[in-house]
C-alpha cells in the first residue's frame, strides 16, 4: 500500500496566488522556480497522491488558505538542473490558518517551517497535517462538500 505525505508549498500571492492555481486548467498548474537545494530536494521526494498545503507568503499574508495534489512528480524543466512538479487544487480551508496561530501549538515546536522559515518546500508530520485541517474548519472541494481524510493515511 502507497504511504502517502504531506507538504507545504510557499508562495507570495502576488506571484501565484490560491485563485491563480484554482483558475489553472482542471486547477493543475506547475510547481516550479525553487532553487533552495534543500527545497529542491524536498520537491523531488513528493510522489503522485501526496498532498501539500498552499501557503500564502510574504509580508501581510502567511497562511494556509487551501490543499493540492501532486499529480506528476519531478520533471525537468530545462538543461540547467530545475526542475518542477505538478499540482491540482483539491480544496479551498473554510478559514486561512495564519502563521500565528501555527505558532501558538504546542505541538508544532518541531515543525520546520517553524524551525526554517525562509524555505518555500517543507515537509509536514501526519500530526501537523491533521490539526492543520482541523484549524481551518476541514477544506471544500469543487462540489462544495467537505473532503473527508483517509484514515489509513493520516500517520507520516
Amino acid at each position: 500500500m502507497k504511504h502517502r505525505r504531506y507538504w507545504l508549498l510557499k508562495t507570495e500571492p502576488k506571484e501565484w496566488s490560491w485563485e491563480d492555481q484554482t483558475a489553472s486548467p482542471e486547477g493543475t498548474a506547475r510547481w516550479d522556480g525553487v532553487k533552495n537545494r534543500q527545497a529542491q530536494n524536498n520537491l523531488r521526494s513528493m510522489k503522485k497522491g501526496d498532498l501539500c498545503f498552499f501557503y500564502h507568503s510574504g509580508p501581510s499574508d502567511r497562511r494556509v488558505v487551501g490543499t493540492v495534489e501532486v499529480v506528476k512528480e519531478w520533471y525537468d524543466v530545462n538543461d540547467g538542473g530545475d526542475g518542477a512538479v505538478d499540482v491540482r487544487a483539491v480544496g479551498k480551508l473554510r478559514r486561512a490558518v495564519e502563521l500565528k496561530e501555527m505558532k501558538g501549538e504546542e505541538g508544532f515546536r518541531g515543525f520546520v517551517l517553524l524551525k526554517q522559515p525562509r524555505l518555500s518546500v517543507v515537509p509536514v508530520p501526519g500530526d501537523v497535517w491533521e490539526r492543520v485541517i482541523e484549524m481551518g474548519g476541514g477544506y471544500v472541494g469543487e462540489d462544495e462538500e467537505e473532503e473527508e481524510v483517509d484514515e489509513d493515511v493520516k500517520d507520516v
